[in-house]
């Protein structure tokens, strides 16, 4: 099978000619952006995802094409590779079998049967299992009594070692036994007796006698199970029924009708299982139901980040931003249109200060001063009396006030990122600045902050941590390049998710940036130290340049098609300028009329969405949002209470909403949608408006179960 049709057969809904071309775009170092993006009637219009499926199978391929040739190399080595086994793993493609072909010939560490085996009882052992008949077993057994064999007693166990290692090893056996597990394993989980009263315990109380069939338990109950194991409070087991284990294996390998032959092979038989296979398959599959609980809570995560990082953006307006507090009082500071610090102080309007006519002058004032055009306030501790405060400030101007999402910003605050960025500034100045940010533009700030700190998803830190930052990192890419970024505002840390630009380039951009001032164009790009044609083919148009002497280095459209752009307007009799953004004319381009063998119809209609709104934010725009004034605290919470929130999370068996009190909401997956619902994020999304039912409260632990469902 060659690597076109190992793709295909794992993605049956894409033409292998499109899979053909989409790995020619990857073997010529394309990025996946570029590709989805410009080389639509290659691929056959795949998108990121598709494109980057097509790419992690390809890897795939390579992972399995490598470990098959260590193998047939170790045994042709060994002088152990005939025609049929290097025929069967040449053809296989799936790595549980191959290892199966391997394991009996893997080098081993000393074990009971090598021992058995150096003490010369293996031909005893071969003799048992043909299982022919045998008229005097034990003097059979007597001929194998040396200086190490000191017992027919010890020559039988030594046998029955080197059989239960064969049964182990018995491709078919593991096979069938796999099989055995995936459709009827329990999980099982019990509390640690030591540590049943450790308060951290208390965390884990639901799983301290819980069971449930493996491949049926959801994701973060496996993950919260494994969790639990992990920090010592839980003992986790799987496990088969042993009759219907022992029953196969029996049928399987019991062939004899003479009872003391069979009964060396049942002695090896249960030996086999449970020192060697039980713990072996046991493992696997525990194994594989983890990676799927990965990937479904990093499925989660990405959904959950993308939305994040595409919410929408106040723009370039000065901001006021405050990251609220009690004791240590409310950090304020200004921004500028760029976000630039203009101005920091503290504030303390609250507990135990009460400085609040002194706090509602200070923001009149700074507002006034500073011409403010918006009021951002992090959402954690004292933000709904800040923005009580804040709401019934008489301003001179309307001005909007936002309650904005802080998770991830003490991350940010203490990071080398924001040292270097306010090397003379305390973390809760920096905080607060990363808050104002938020609302100018989510997206350009939270490309600061490690994608898994941002605190959106579940169980996060229990996930393959490898498989979690390259998909993360890979959200953070599409939405950089989704929205384009200003060439002449950007920071290094949104240049590196520029397709084509790494940390490198985007470091030497800055430089070049602040030694040359602005870029008026983006064939200045090809002056940076170390940037090419190549990572200038990936990355031009991503970038943006405003007010460009070119407005088309302000679009989406790439430099490549510069040309053929400039034919459209000409053969319109007018300049570039007159045509962009002129509906009639556009509406009047014979699309069919520039279509050649490289560029054809899904690209030509791409070039006329961005000559009618060229370089357009795919983002909508911020809203502002109110929580319920008379909503205080849990206290004031009653059944059947309606109250408006934001969604501020999502996991798969549900989302969580922020009410405006300490506590979170959870709407359960069941009371999102009337109809029946897989996908919580079909539904709905992060930072969504939505107007609940309170259906459950728990006083003691002080939780809220809310509804969508009217």
């Amino acid at each position: 099978m060659d690597l076109i049709q190992y793709i295909h057969q794992h993605l049956k809904d894409i033409s292998e000619k499109s899979i053909n071309n989409t790995v020619n775009c990857l073997n010529d170092d394309n990025t996946i952006p570029f590709i989805a993006r410009y080389r639509k009637e290659v691929t056959g219009n795949l998108d990121e995802v598709q494109i980057s499926a097509i790419k992690k199978l390809q890897n795939q391929y390579v992972e399995i094409i490598t470990r098959k040739e260590f193998i047939l190399k170790t045994l042709e080595e060994q002088n152990q590779l005939n025609p049929e086994l290097r025929q069967r793993i040449q053809k296989s493609f799936d790595l549980v079998q191959i290892e199966d072909l391997y394991l009996p010939y893997k080098k081993k560490k000393k074990t009971k049967a090598t021992i058995a085996k150096e003490k010369g009882l293996e031909p005893l052992a071969k003799i048992i299992m043909k299982q022919n008949n045998i008229s005097d077993l034990d003097g059979l057994a007597h001929q194998y009594i040396n200086d190490e064999v000191a017992t027919i007693e010890d020559a039988f166990a030594g046998a029955q070692d080197i059989i239960a290692e064969w049964i182990n090893e018995n491709e078919y056996v593991r096979n069938r036994l796999r099989e055995i597990y995936r459709k009827s394993a329990l999980i099982e989980s019990k509390v640690v007796k030591s540590k049943i009263e450790d308060e951290n315990a208390q965390k884990f109380s639901n799983y301290f006698d819980y069971q449930e069939p493996l491949k049926k338990i959801a994701s973060h109950r496996l993950l919260a199970v494994l969790r639990g194991e992990n920090e010592g409070f839980l003992k986790v087991t799987i496990s088969i029924d042993k009759k219907e284990a022992f029953s196969f294996l029996e049928y399987t390998l019991i062939k004899s009708i003479q009872p003391e032959v069979s009964w060396v092979i049942e002695e090896a038989i249960k030996d086999a299982y449970k020192r060697l296979l039980a713990p072996s398959i046991s493992n696997e599959v525990l194994k594989e139901a983890k990676h799927k609980a990965d990937e479904t809570s990093i499925d989660v995560f990405s959904k959950n980040l993308n939305q994040l990082l595409l919410a929408p953006p106040l723009g370039e307006k000065r901001i006021l931003a405050l990251d609220p507090g009690y004791k240590s009082g409310c950090k304020v500071v200004v921004l500028d249109e760029q976000g630039n610090l203009l101005h920091n102080e503290n504030i303390y309007p609250h507990a135990p200060q009460n400085e609040k006519t002194q706090a509602i002058k200070k923001i009149k004032s700074l507002v006034n001063a500073y011409n403010v055009d918006a009021i951002s306030i992090g959402n954690g501790t004292a933000s709904r009396e800040t923005e009580n405060m804040i709401q019934n400030i008489p301003f001179d101007r309307p001005l909007k006030v936002f309650v904005v999402n802080e998770a991830g910003a003490s991350i940010y605050s203490a990071s080398k990122i924001a040292r270097d960025e306010f090397p003379d500034k305390d973390i809760t100045v920096r905080g607060a600045v990363s808050i104002g940010r938020r609302l100018q533009d989510p997206l350009a700030e939270l490309v600061k902050i490690e994608p898994k700190s941002i605190g959106v998803g579940q169980y996060q830190h229990d996930v393959d941590q490898n498989l979690l930052k390259n998909e993360l990192d890979d959200v953070v890419s599409f939405c950089v390049n989704k929205v384009g970024v200003n060439l002449n505002t950007a920071s290094k840390h949104l240049l590196n998710y520029v397709a084509g630009i790494g940390e490198k380039m985007a470091e030497n951009i800055v430089t070049f940036r602040t030694e040359n001032g602005a870029f008026n164009s983006r064939k200045e790009l090809l002056k940076v130290p170390r940037l090419g044609e190549k990572a200038f083919q990936q990355a031009s148009a991503f970038l943006r340049i405003p007010n460009a002497k070119n407005p088309l280095d302000n679009s989406a459209v790439h430099p490549e098609s510069y040309v053929l752009v400039e034919k459209i307007a000409k053969d319109l009799n007018v300049n570039l300028t007159d045509l962009i953004q002129n509906k009639e004319l556009i509406n009047q381009i014979d699309l069919q009329k520039y279509v050649t063998e490289k560029v054809g119809l899904l690209t030509l209609e791409d070039i006329k969405k961005e000559l009618e709104k060229p370089g357009l934010d795919p983002r909508s725009i911020a809203k502002v949002f109110s929580f319920d004034s008379k909503l205080k605290k849990f206290e004031d919470l009653k059944l059947g209470m309606k109250v408006p929130g934001i969604i501020n999370n999502i996991t798969n068996f549900g989302c969580f909403v922020d009410i405006g009190i300490k506590e979170n909401g959870l709407i359960h997956i069941s009371k999102i949608s009337n109809e029946f619902i897989s996908d919580v994020n079909s539904k709905v999304h992060l930072s969504q408006q939505v107007d609940v039912t309170v259906i459950g409260l728990d006083t003691e632990k002080r939780k809220i179960q809310l509804s969508l469902i009217d």
